[in-house]
């Protein structure tokens, strides 16, 4: 609940302020948009979303942050306008998943540390909206393939992040705002879905608002697929907003998706995601609201919908908006939500004039995209992007072709006669398969440490040697052998599908038939099941479908993000060995959204997204090398062929079982044991107490640095009456030597730290000295509240190319986080990590740029990204194009973003890295004004060039003179 309260005889549009009556009696009021419409009429075609954050605007005014003229700008909203005017949007909550809501906690407590020791008030730092913290990244898929699977893997993740656990604890009984879904109650995303999101909300003075929020995961947006706004931020922008800053962004083109028609018979919602993945992408919809409508979307179940809203990120919207509708309210019912949230929930939408899925011609959109359902086919996407669809029928062929395409191409760069290579696994002709070592339990996702949590691939063949071979053809004794194109993981993972039952039930019919047409999955690959609520097992038990997909090896790992976002637990040594000597190709096939290079695992390089069916399709297929359109699946009992179709569930059998998982009792059973049985082991964790955080010792939570020079002296005496700082006495980088020459569509994943910790990286180096076994390095994920860490592992991805080093010997690009250090002194011109080569640049006062292509900072709202760039030195990156949330998140740490004008890139300029940069924007840093890059090379010549800043707002601009959001907000809380 809201704590501010109303005063509508001082509200500028107080006449707007109308009565609400729920059916039960329920008595209230609520900001009405259709009063405001009688001042502008153009209300009622605005778009639905559009409405919404209106309402937030109009509720919200107070002369202060929020004018008049910003309402009146909104409700004259026009499609094709030119877009400069920003929107101050205040939500109603914000959530978090734990591994951007460590770092965004420890930034609370730093905030706190600061006003104790500036003798203010610590507890001036208090979120004001409610604030949800779901533990679900942490999860790692060690056990697989057994019963067992579940307990163990939890038991190893409450070891692993037993620190986190305990920061989390103060968090809770520190701030009155702040709350924790523990471990093992599902994804972020469908918790907030089922549990969290309530409709509607209410004031303490009886005003009724609607449900809004940002969170600090991209896919915050599968919440859209109830008519909720909101969408995923940084951990940056996040803490503004808990701590009373609206959102500003500027005001959005909105573009219409009519979808018509209905799926034909066997498409999935998956395969319609896909599409509309791949369709929007191509009318590039980046950093623009995308509404759905027409006749189509009103047949879409709710689940369908929220699995299409849910990959807004991979389409680039920042939104992919459903009105509520029946539908909307039927999943409520279904839920467990309870019968007043559900009459307010649909009193208040309907007084709004907002109920409904609108019609062709009702609504005027900035662009108009339309997708006949029926078009739909079954499809994959990648091998290493999720707009990447293919057409089940053409995986094999385009794995074919890409197996010998270029990489610019999204190629291997493999010679073609290589394909059909078979590789033997193991050590020792004609003996066993090597016994794996034995480290300590409780290892990261590295080539040896996950070797102890799981069968040894030597024990998986044992218990099922008649499936060594895997039916390769090319074997000529027992041993298991391996070539490209093989699946080696199989997972039904990620909040994108998880939260829909109906591709889940066909995941489970599908084993069901496999299964009893005596088909089966190699032992050696690597299958898990993990929901993103407990839901869902608790209908595939009901149902009789788990036992199925358990005996196909797809046993329960675990209840949150797993192998999507790269906890898929390591493959066995000797497969590890097979892959890298021989440079196989190898691939995994997951029921995800993302699948960017050395995401899913540091040697699988082809991986694909697919339907929960589709994954236990491929998972007895054993290779992308088969087209399951024509050849056979497997071979059952009696050896006889069984093709996709003959086990392939029909949507009347689906939408038989359909009822099993839609019901409210269970909602509310499962969801009350948050807080009365929350499980033996969250209990068992201990938090410190106290408003402040007495920092203890530790390599998982340490205090951040961004606030080691505040003072209040240091924030200008004098602002403007919306708390804008004067300018520093310089905006200008100058004498900056460049870091990076980047490539296009250079993910979060690539600039963030993510997945394992190598033991001769920086970071892995730091956590040894500091007495870290390599056993217990744990992830970059888990050790995010740490910036000794972080900072070591930004830039230095497995599979980053620097290209500003020479090619190698064969024409390919070096991998890793690696450049050449361009600085005075002896070291000048040798190739070292990125970390060195930044604390050698700070030690001697040099700043350095990045540049880049096209689509940079695509991918997951990773805070790390700019906050590492920040520490490294690095003052200003320059691409062809940013991603909506790392462009936002690299202002916020006060880090330039530019960008390239017309057809000018870093190619065209000729940059080959031993430049010297200088950045000048304009004094007043107007946003989007242009600035100049002057480019001096080694032989003394220089060029000057424009490009724009890409400063959007003029809130932006404060931020940045700030030095950064965070100091920015901390004045604005302390100045109070």
């Amino acid at each position: 609940m809201a704590t501010s309260v109303h005063r509508p005889a001082a509200h500028a549009f107080a006449a707007t302020l109308k009565k609400l009556k729920t059916p039960s009696g329920k008595g209230g009021h609520f900001y009405s948009l259709p009063a405001l419409a009688q001042e502008f009429p153009g209300i009622r075609r605005l778009p639905v979303s559009i409405r919404i954050v209106l309402e937030s605007v109009l509720r919200n005014c107070d002369g202060r942050k929020i004018l008049p003229e910003h309402v009146a700008q909104l409700a004259q909203w026009q499609p094709q306008a030119e877009r400069k005017d920003e929107i101050p949007f205040v939500v109603s909550r914000v959530v978090l998943q734990d591994f951007t809501g460590v770092p965004l906690l420890a930034d609370l407590a730093a905030m706190r540390s600061v006003a104790a020791k500036l003798g203010h008030n610590p507890e001036k730092i208090e979120p004001l909206v409610p604030v949800d913290l779901v533990v679900d990244h942490s999860i790692m898929v060690d056990h697989y393939g057994s019963k067992k699977a579940l307990d163990l893997n939890m038991k190893l993740e409450f070891q692993r992040n037993r620190e986190r656990y305990e920061f989390m604890k103060w968090g809770m009984q520190a701030f009155a705002t702040f709350g924790v879904v523990p471990p093992g109650f599902g994804i972020v995303h469908q918790v907030n879905l089922e549990y969290l999101a309530r409709g509607v909300h209410q004031t303490k003075d009886g005003v009724f608002y609607p449900d809004t929020l940002v969170g600090t995961d991209s896919h915050t947006t599968m919440i859209n697929g109830i008519g909720v706004v909101g969408w995923g931020v940084g951990g940056i922008e996040a803490e503004a907003a808990m701590l009373g800053q609206p959102v500003y962004f500027l005001t959005p083109d909105v573009v219409g998706l009519e979808l018509s028609g209905q799926l034909r018979e066997g498409v999935t919602a998956t395969d319609l995601v896909l599409t509309v993945t791949e369709l929007l992408r191509q009318h590039k919809v980046v950093g623009k609201f995308v509404e759905f409508f027409g006749e189509g979307t009103r047949t879409l179940a709710l689940p369908d919908r929220a699995t299409i809203a849910n990959m807004a990120p991979e389409y680039g919207a920042t939104m992919g908006f459903f009105p509520v509708d029946e539908k909307t309210i039927a999943y409520f019912k279904g839920t467990g939500r309870t019968k007043a949230e559900i009459e307010a929930f649909e009193a208040y939408f309907q007084a709004q004039g907002l109920f409904g899925v609108p019609l062709a011609g009702e609504i005027d959109y900035s662009q108009v995209v339309t997708l006949d359902l029926a078009s739909v086919t079954p499809s994959l996407a990648g091998p290493k992007r999720p707009q990447d669809r293919i057409e089940l029928g053409r995986v094999k062929a385009q794995f074919t072709t890409l197996f010998s395409q270029p990489g610019a191409q999204n190629g291997f760069n493999q010679p073609p006669e290589r394909l059909t290579q078979r590789h033997r696994v193991g050590c020792g002709e004609g003996g066993p398969a090597a016994e794996a070592p034995s480290p300590r339990p409780g290892a990261p996702r590295d080539v040896v440490e996950m070797v102890a949590n799981r069968p040894t691939l030597a024990t998986a063949q044992a218990a099922q040697p008649a499936l060594a071979v895997c039916e390769v053809p090319a074997a000529t004794d027992n041993a298991l052998h391996i070539g490209h194109g093989d699946v080696l993981i199989a997972a039904i993972t990620s909040c994108t599908n998880t939260s829909n039952p109906s591709v889940l039930l066909a995941a489970g019919l599908l084993a069901k038939k496999a299964v009893k047409a005596g088909l089966t999955v190699a032992p050696h690959i690597k299958t898990s099941l993990a929901p993103g609520s407990r839901i869902v097992t608790e209908y595939l038990t009901e149902t009789g479908l788990l036992p199925y997909l358990e005996k196909l090896g797809f046993a329960l790992a675990g209840y949150g993000c797993t192998t999507c976002i790269g906890n898929a637990g390591d493959l066995a040594p000797e497969l590890n060995e097979a892959i890298t000597q021989n440079d196989l190709v190898c691939a995994a096939v997951l029921s995800g959204n993302r699948n960017f290079e050395a995401r899913i695992h540091p040697h699988l390089k082809a991986n694909f997204l697919a339907s929960p069916p589709l994954v236990v399709a491929y998972a007895i297929a054993g290779t992308v090398l088969k087209d399951l359109m024509t050849e056979p699946v497997g071979r059952g009992k009696g050896g006889r062929d069984i093709y996709l179709g003959d086990i392939w569930p029909s949507s009347d059998e689906i939408h038989q079982l359909m009822k099993f998982a839609m019901k409210g009792k269970a909602f509310r059973e499962n969801y009350a044991k948050i807080q009365t049985d929350p499980g033996k082991l969250w209990q068992k964790i201990k938090g410190v107490a106290g408003t402040t955080y007495t920092w203890p010792a530790s390599t998982y939570i340490a205090e951040p640095p961004f606030f080691a020079h505040f003072a209040m002296k240091n924030i200008a005496e004098s602002a403007d009456q919306s708390g804008a700082t004067a300018p520093k006495s310089t905006e200008s980088v100058r004498h900056a030597r460049i870091m990076a020459l980047l490539g296009d569509s250079i993910t979060t994943d690539h600039i963030s730290p993510a997945g394992s910790i190598a033991p001769s990286s920086p970071a892995g180096q730091w956590l040894q000295q500091h007495g870290v076994q390599k056993a217990d390095f744990n992830s970059y994920g888990a050790r995010r509240g740490n910036h000794d860490v972080m900072v070591r592992g930004t830039f230095a991805n497995v599979r980053i190319k620097n290209l500003m080093l020479e090619p190698l010997a064969d024409g390919a690009r070096e991998e890793g986080g690696v450049t050449l250090f361009q600085g005075e002194g002896p070291l000048q011109g040798q190739k070292m990590f990125i970390y060195d080569a930044a604390t050698h640049y700070m030690a001697q006062g040099v700043p350095t740029v990045i540049f880049a292509g096209e689509e940079y900072g695509t991918g997951s709202s990773r805070d790390w990204a700019a906050k590492g760039t920040q520490l490294l030195g690095i003052k200003a990156v320059v691409a062809k194009s940013f991603e909506r949330i790392h462009r936002s998140n690299l202002v916020g740490m006060g880090v330039l973003p530019l960008q390239f004008k017309g057809q000018d890139s870093w190619q065209t300029l000729g940059l080959t890295g031993d430049e010297d940069i200088d950045v000048l924007p304009e004094a007043a840093l107007t946003p989007q004004s242009d600035a100049t890059l002057v480019i001096r090379r080694a032989d003394g010549s220089q060029q000057h060039v424009l490009v724009t800043l890409r400063i959007d707002t003029p809130i932006e601009v404060d931020y940045y003179r700030a030095g950064g959001i965070l100091p920015y907000v901390l004045h604005q809380l302390l100045d109070a």
